[in-house]
């Protein structure tokens, strides 16, 4: 009464707040799920307002709050903080009515200023006092803390609810508070789960409709949306005024909207006056008790009391400062002389800050952060914004009026990605900021979920909830090094700053501030490379580049940029030499040039953490990298640059230790290698070179680490930049988070087509001939020849019915020697069309024409239906009126007409791509600048035909449509850009000047382009976003054809048991096939929730499967089980679910197993269930790989003992926090298993290029578990191209043999690289002695003809021995090892060869 009417402005600003509050009614799922969120109304209420209809298109993506954990809470759970150490209560009554709150929040900064309002309402009101318990949301999963929970709801006046964002436990807190929802004077939620968000209750504001279409508010919200700056600033501005606004409202049910909307703003101010004056305001107006006896008059309570939405905030500064040069001009007389900063000098840290840790006087953590760069030598300029778009504070505060950066390195102490927060991000426009900016980006978190004596006590490390939000999000802006600064007191829930942490923090951020003030001539730059396993031959590894080469690039692209790189090699021969010392070592001289001898009395100065070292090693100097006196760090300097020889783990050749370690510690060389880096050279920056070495495969926690970590110890204060291969995004996702690289990624080489060779090449000339005189008097003798030449190639291994050399050919029908031939050729085209690596890359060189060809041919021959981009097979075929999916159906079933035609349409592929980049390759061959695929006088007319055009016109495709090839070839156009376009080089250079490397997914550039180009600090991918809907339908057709397969070998009947492993880069690259494959055996279907993210399971009915359940044990790779912990959860409860489903046992072998299981070992259903195994945290691989590779092991019995001891850390849903050993249940599971299975997904990695895959295969340990003792069909899906394939593990085998190790288009194009080229023939070799050893699944023939190619020819040992003698000679030892333990027959005149060989090379090796 008595107030003036309100004027246009009043009224524009009323109809947006109803905006606001109608966004929150019926767009409840939009709201961003921000941990601490004071910020998080604005954003997630535009995207409702503004685009409700791309919720749906970017909720894949979205940051998941699925938890890890489900089920019965036990033991093992993450946090056992307790809910009683916060309850208040009044100490007297005295006639006082008493009001009682119980609220739940995710984050626990809340919870210190909720205790202090409800103590000064206690302390101070005269007629009302408070009862008041509050929950940690993560403590709901104790079956205790949740009847508990229940019971408090029930007796509460009032419920209070912010960030329900785990679905699980959302479920929880709806099954609690629902039932007693009307019997609550008020329920209030700030933004969470949709249908927690339906419990709302104020009076008479509901939000029943939270989560859907209704309400009709859409149109209304479209037109009274604020403008302005940001739509976020907008309602942030409305928010401010609210309370003088929403009393304009009319009506009752305006009233209590109006109430819920000072409330809210109330929580987001979050100091306890701010939360003791909403409580009071709440108890006033709806605790019938206390509003009609107007006990809370409302002089009694305080207007919200606010700071500014952002700004610049210093704990010694009286004020927040809104502009840059006011606060730098403040710094400059108040700070300097206070703190000793050379303000002239010092680098300067932009830090960005959370503003509900201010607001709720939560800030001890950044206080000291910032007196800790202070006190070493620092400026800083730390900003706050209590909105989700924290670019702003960037582009606002870390420019000086003349737009210059007044920064040198950034750290997001929020935790959260830098737009958008974490429930929708805006990763390309936080991209554009920070590229602009141009600084070093480094992403520190607090601990959210976990105490800090939780943390430090874990194995796990970060919570995995945390690390898909806080870690995994900010990675997709191109943030590094997340380091945890500040842990939770499991008391108060305050912040408690962790002083050793916050010390590492502020030198890093200072140690990439540095680089850019030091000039390059006095940069001391440290290039370390690998050599596994450590042997002369194999100094430089690393995965499909040529390390030298590349180094030797490095070092020219460095001088001309300033850099003193002394003097330069002349070329990689003699770089090589100078590392080696000598490749072909004479008597005089040692293994590798030794840089430095470090004594032990230097050493243990150096090395702060050396005695621990002690209890796995002894005392140093010890036996490793070391003459018995000192250490020796091996290498050589080049100026100011250390080319350095990183250390053995230290396991090889020590069986007993590679079987029983969990990998302990790192060795003394390991660690004074380290040292010498730092401390004895004094790098600036350290390049670790190629995929990869160990040190971020050192113990530690998985993610999270703490000063006791070894990949923590070791990097200590070094920035490092590490080249990985750009198709190993997982593995380069460890070495970001535990050793705190900035990832460049290299291009691996392009695939080419393996094509035929020696007698494969004749038999394709037989087949040609044959097609030209199938119905002439010659077909039948034709037809003979081919059987014969098939069975010399050992074709008939992998062609069952192939007749016999003397069956009468001529008796057959046309029909019948048709299919021989068709089936034959089928095999040649599999070959010929194989993909392979060809070579190896080097940094820093443009790629050839071919190159590109060989890539785009590649990306062409895949669908895009996300893009609208048919295949060119796919259109070639419909050209010809066929569907290619049929074509490849019945060509591999050697249909002769099919396989042509499929011939035709790949080399069709191939002309057609070939005269596209052909327009742009310049005199030498190679691709520099891309011409425009549609440029052209004729085009522009329409005269003529594009030339890929005429080609496919040429080969007799000339009525593929032109409307469905222009959007492929603009692609291909595009991707050929991209693949030139490599800034490898560039993106060194600009790490080592401390600028920000820009961001880029990892993974297979064939099926994703957007991986190039290469030079790009890469990252994974949103961990809860997979399995996608497109995996499941990919996995579905593979799970089908093998259990088909395997139903058609064994009279119907299914495999009642499969293994299956899961590796983490093959999980990216393809969104989850593999992990929805295991889903789809079992029958259980994976559902998004409410908010699109893949966290729920539903039982698929057995009459829509259509079989039976068949039961799963699988086995994850560790770096899986780092990346995809939640997927590891989703697993375990998919298998539970179906063990515990209700169904006859001869439809779920889940069920029967398990019920089998739990009587055999005496423990529950549940617990028998457990199928989902890896290895201890922070442990890696099962050894059995590094064991082959060193020949260190002494019988097939150790490889499983190892397999099984490693490998059996069981995955429990309802016990989350931890790997548990669980032996019993591994080989109890492991012996009912009927099939082995494996995915190969990309064509850089097969069977033989790496040790991982058998390293995991448990074919042998299946059989040595079984009581039939049968070795299990082992099996491999190949879906690298779109033609998905599963075969046995033998024809795979076999496969890559005849494409990689006996192909000479692959051992001839290794071999140009020389000395490294060597190295990577010799590793096929071991790699597939490997598959022996654990599967028994290589043929004699592929031994036989490698040694008639690598040893019999004496041109060819000549080659192998001038270039790399070390690799010959662990050739040869390979070839007299297989024979030894029996994997190879052959002759004695071969094993004398090999015997006399090995002695010549050991002679002129040791200079004999």
């Amino acid at each position: 009464p008595g107030s003036p009417e309100p004027g246009r402005e009043t009224m524009r600003s009323t109809g947006a707040a109803l905006v606001l509050f109608a966004a929150l009614v019926g767009q409840c799922a939009a709201f961003n799920s921000a941990f601490s969120l004071p910020r998080a109304a604005a954003r997630s209420v535009a995207s409702a307002a503004v685009s409700p209809a791309r919720q749906s298109a970017v909720s894949p993506t979205a940051a998941r709050f699925s938890m890890v954990a489900t089920g019965p809470g036990q033991s093992g759970l993450f946090t056992g903080s307790r809910p009683e150490d916060r309850h208040i209560e009044p100490d007297e009554l005295n006639g006082r009515t008493k009001f009682k709150v119980v609220y739940v929040v995710l984050e626990s900064q809340y919870q210190s200023s909720m205790t202090a309002a409800c103590k000064r309402i206690n302390a101070q009101q005269e007629g009302v006092a408070v009862e008041c318990s509050g929950y940690l949301l993560e403590e709901l999963r104790d079956e205790k803390n949740f009847e508990a929970f229940k019971k408090e709801v029930a007796e509460a006046n009032i419920f209070i609810g912010s960030l329900i964002f785990v679905q699980e436990l959302a479920d929880k807190v709806v099954e609690a508070v629902e039932p007693v929802r009307d019997d609550l004077d008020a329920c209030i939620v700030f933004p969470s789960m949709p249908d927690v968000m339906r419990l709302q209750k104020i009076g008479s504001f509901e939000m029943k409709n939270a989560g859907t279409s209704k309400g009709g508010l859409g149109d209304f919200m479209k037109k009274n949306k604020p403008q302005g700056a940001t739509f976020e600033d907008g309602m942030l501005k409305l928010l401010r005024a609210l309370p003088k606004v929403l009393k304009y409202l009319p009506n009752e049910k305006a009233k209590d909207a109006r109430a819920f909307m000072l409330t809210f703003q109330y929580w987001l101010g979050g100091s306890p006056e701010n939360l003791e004056a909403m409580l009071l305001n709440v108890a006033s107006k709806y605790v019938p008790e206390i509003a009609e006896n107007d006990l809370l008059p409302e002089s009694v309570i305080q207007d919200p009391r606010l700071i500014p939405d952002r700004g610049i905030w210093h704990p010694m500064a009286k004020e927040v400062f809104v502009d840059s040069e006011s606060y730098l001009d403040w710094y400059r007389r108040e700070v300097s002389p206070a703190t000793g900063v050379d303000f002239d000098t010092a680098p300067t840290v932009g830090i960005l800050l959370q503003k509900s840790h201010i607001n709720t006087k939560d800030e001890a953590h950044y206080v000291s952060l910032i007196q800790e760069l202070e006190a070493q030598g620092a400026k800083v300029v730390p900003t706050y914004s209590g909105a989700l778009d924290f670019s702003i504070l960037v582009d606002e505060y870390f420019y000086n009026s003349a737009g210059k950066q007044v920064v040198d390195s950034v750290i997001n102490l929020t935790g959260f990605a830098l737009v958008g927060g974490p429930a929708k991000q805006d990763h390309p426009r936080a991209v554009e900021c920070l590229k602009k900016l141009d600084r070093p980006y480094l992403c520190a978190l607090p601990l959210v979920f976990q105490t800090f004596d939780e943390w430090k006590d874990s194995e796990l490390g970060l919570h995995p909830v945390q690390v898909a939000l806080q870690v995994a999000l900010p990675e997709i802006d191109g943030a590094i090094e997340p380091i945890i600064f500040a842990g939770r007191d499991g008391l108060t829930g305050r912040s408690v700053p962790l002083a050793d942490r916050i010390a590492a923090l502020a030198q890093r951020s200072l140690s990439w501030a540095k680089l850019r003030r030091k000039a390059n001539k006095d940069k001391n730059v440290a290039i370390t490379i690998f050599s596994f396993p450590p042997d002369k031959g194999n100094v430089g590894t690393a995965a499909y580049l040529d390390v030298f080469g590349s180094i030797f690039e490095v070092l020219r692209g460095l001088k001309e940029e300033g850099y003193d790189v002394g003097e330069l090699p002349a070329n990689t021969e003699e770089l090589i030499d100078s590392v080696l010392h000598d490749k072909e070592a004479t008597v005089a001289s040692p293994e590798l040039n030794v840089e430095y001898k470090m004594s032990v009395e230097e050493y243990m100065k150096l090395t702060p953490y050396a005695e621990d070292l002690e209890e796995n090693w002894g005392p140093a100097p010890g036996q490793l990298n070391s003459d018995g006196q000192n250490l020796l760090i091996y290498g050589k300097k080049f100026g100011n640059v250390f080319i350095g020889v990183q250390p053995s783990f230290g396991y090889e050749g020590d069986p007993m230790r590679l079987l029983f370690s969990k990998s302990a510690s790192p060795h003394h060389g390991f660690a004074a290698y380290y040292s010498y880096v730092e401390k004895v050279f004094g790098a600036d920056a350290v390049l670790h070179f190629g995929t990869h070495g160990s040190l971020e495969f050192m113990p530690g926690k998985q993610v999270g680490m703490s000063g006791e970590c070894y990949p923590d110890r070791l990097i200590h204060n070094i920035p490092n930049l590490y080249y990985y291969a750009a198709n190993n995004p997982s593995e380069a996702t460890i070495a970001k988070r535990r050793s705190y690289a900035n990832t460049i990624s290299y291009l691996t080489p392009p695939a080419e087509n393996a094509g035929l060779y020696k007698g494969l090449k004749e038999l394709g000339e037989l087949v040609s001939s044959y097609q030209g005189l199938r119905e002439s008097g010659r077909g039948a003798s034709i037809v003979g020849s081919i059987v014969a030449s098939a069975r010399t190639c050992n074709l008939d291994k992998d062609i069952d019915d192939l007749p016999m050399e003397d069956d009468d050919f001529q008796a057959m029908t046309l029909d019948d020697r048709d299919t021989v031939v068709g089936k034959v050729y089928a095999r040649l085209m599999e070959i010929e069309s194989r993909l392979l690596p060809c070579g190896l890359h080097t940094v820093g060189v443009p790629p050839t024409a071919e190159e590109a060809i060989a890539t785009l041919v590649n990306i062409a021959s895949i669908d895009r239906p996300e893009d609208n981009i048919k295949s060119l097979p796919r259109i070639l075929a419909a050209s010809v009126d066929r569907d290619i999916e049929q074509v490849y159906k019945q060509s591999d079933e050697g249909k002769l007409e099919d396989v042509e035609l499929r011939n035709k349409i790949t080399e069709a592929t191939r002309a057609a791509v070939r005269a596209m980049v052909m327009k742009s390759a310049n005199n030498e061959g190679r691709v520099q600048e891309v011409s425009d695929v549609f440029s052209g006088f004729a085009n522009m007319l329409g005269l003529g035909k594009s030339p890929w055009a005429q080609s496919l016109a040429d080969n007799g495709f000339s009525a593929a449509s032109e409307d469905d090839m222009q959007p492929l070839f603009e692609y291909l156009d595009f991707c050929l850009k991209q693949v030139v376009a490599d800034n490898e080089l560039g993106a060194l250079v600009a790490g080592l000047e401390g600028r920000y490397t820009l961001p880029g997914p990892g993974g297979d550039p064939i099926r994703n382009p957007g991986v190039l180009p290469t030079g790009k600090n890469m990252h994974a991918l949103d961990p809860q976003a997979i399995p996608t809907t497109a995996a499941c339908d990919c996995a579905k057709v593979v799970v089908d054809r093998l259990l088909e397969r395997q139903a058609l070998d064994n009279d119907g009947a299914y495999p009642e048991s499969i293994a299956f492993v899961l590796w983490g880069t093959d999980n990216i690259k393809t969104y989850g096939e593999s992990l929805a494959q295991v889903l789809w055996m079992v029958g259980v279907r994976p559902v998004p929730d409410s908010i699109g993210r893949v966290n729920k399971l539903e039982l698929i009915p057995l009459e829509e499967l259509g079989r039976p359940r068949v039961d799963v044990v699988v086995t994850c790779s560790g770096v899986f089980r780092d990346l995809f912990i939640n997927q590891m959860n989703l697993l375990d409860r998919a298998v539970k679910m179906a063990a515990e489903a209700d169904e006859p046992l001869e439809m779920n072998f889940v069920r029967k197993h398990a019920i089998e299981q739990a009587e055999e070992l005496g423990v529950s259903l549940r617990d028998a269930a457990t199928r989902v195994f890896s290895n201890a945290a922070g442990s890696y691989s099962a050894n059995v790989g590094l064991a082959i590779e060193n020949g260190g092991w002494e019988g097939e019995e150790q490889l499983q003992e190892q397999f099984l001891s490693r490998k059996g850390f069981a995955f429990n849903a309802d016990k989350p926090g931890m790997l548990e050993q669980q032996n019993e249940v591994f080989k109890s599971s492991l012996a009912k298993v009927d099939v082995t299975f494996q995915n190969l997904d990309s064509s850089e990695i097969s069977l033989s290029d790496v040790s991982h895959y058998f390293d995991s295969d448990p074919t042998k340990v299946v059989a040595g578990l079984r009581k039939d003792g049968k070795k299990p069909n082992s099996f491999v899906a190949d879906t690298t191209t779109a033609n998905a394939q599963v075969r046995t593990l033998s024809e795979t085998v076999r496969l890559d043999a005849r494409t990689k190790l006996l192909n000479p288009k692959f051992y001839e194009g290794m071999l140009k690289s020389g000395y490294e080229g060597t190295r990577e023939i010799t590793k096929r070799l071991r790699n597939t002695m490997g598959w022996s050893a654990t599967a028994g699944a290589v043929d004699n023939f592929v031994y036989e003809d490698a040694n008639d190619v690598f040893i019999k020819d004496p041109e060819m040992q000549k080659r192998l021995l001038d270039t790399n003698p070390n690799a010959f000679r662990d050739m040869v030892t390979t070839f007299l090892e297989a024979n030894g333990r029996g994997y190879w027959d052959t002759s004695e005149e071969n094993l004398d060869r090999l015997r006399q060989l090995y002695q010549e090379v050991d002679d002129k090796i040791e200079g004999m």
